[in-house]
């Protein structure tokens, strides 16, 4: 009997380089549950088996490597924070050995994503040959995004915003989606946002009357 088929290895790399215009502070040091947004995004990475966990950072590198002391994971720095998304993923990808078969794409300020829906990209990608698995909530497809190997060539060569935008449009017939609750699909961009998320918390914390 043939021993079984090792399971692919599946990396995560987590976009967290940008300057935070529109909140008027770095986000990722902002803190929730006692954790920073870096530090929150990077444990569910780890905590979900995706090794590596590369973190791209670049605004205030200095602080954010601080904050993320102590994990077992790797850094890329992005120098000229201020440009688009891809030139981030790009540092991410280029960390990755040639053993990472897929990469599971996070933003660093979608402080709902879970262990669970990183689990369940991960299965979902194990059980198809599908060359990207997509979370869909509701009507709306965001990351995190999961890319096999097939499409990193592309990813490399695209430049914009949105984690792969265009390369995910391109692959949208072909894609596998993971079906998660709209509820799920925060992200953090201003200090309003960051202060209903904060209440969302609170209130979840509270005893019941």
């Amino acid at each position: 009997m043939p021993p079984p088929t090792e399971p692919s290895r599946v990396a995560g790399v987590i976009l967290a380089a940008g300057a935070s215009r529109r909140m008027g502070r770095n986000k990722m040091l902002l803190e929730l549950e006692g954790e920073s947004l870096v530090r929150r995004a990077a444990q569910r990475a780890l905590a979900a088996g995706l090794s590596p966990v590369v973190v791209v950072i670049g605004h205030e590198a200095d602080r954010l490597r601080a904050e993320l002391n102590g994990l077992p994971l790797e850094l890329a720095v992005k120098p000229d924070y201020t440009g688009p998304t891809s030139g981030s993923l790009h540092r991410g990808l280029n960390l990755l050995g040639a053993d990472v078969e897929a990469v599971v794409v996070m933003l660093g300020d979608m402080v709902r994503v879970t262990v669970e829906t990183l689990a369940m990209l991960v299965a979902a990608a194990r059980g198809t040959d599908a060359p990207l698995v997509v979370s869909r909530y509701g009507d709306v497809t965001a990351p995190p995004l999961l890319f096999r190997r097939a499409l990193f060539g592309e990813l490399l060569a695209w430049t914009g915003e949105g984690c792969g935008k265009a390369v995910v449009q391109a692959h949208r017939r072909e894609a596998m989606y993971v079906e998660r609750p709209e509820a799920l699909l925060t992200d953090v961009d201003t200090p309003e946002d960051f202060a209903a998320v904060s209440q969302h918390y609170l209130a979840a914390d509270r005893p019941p009357r």
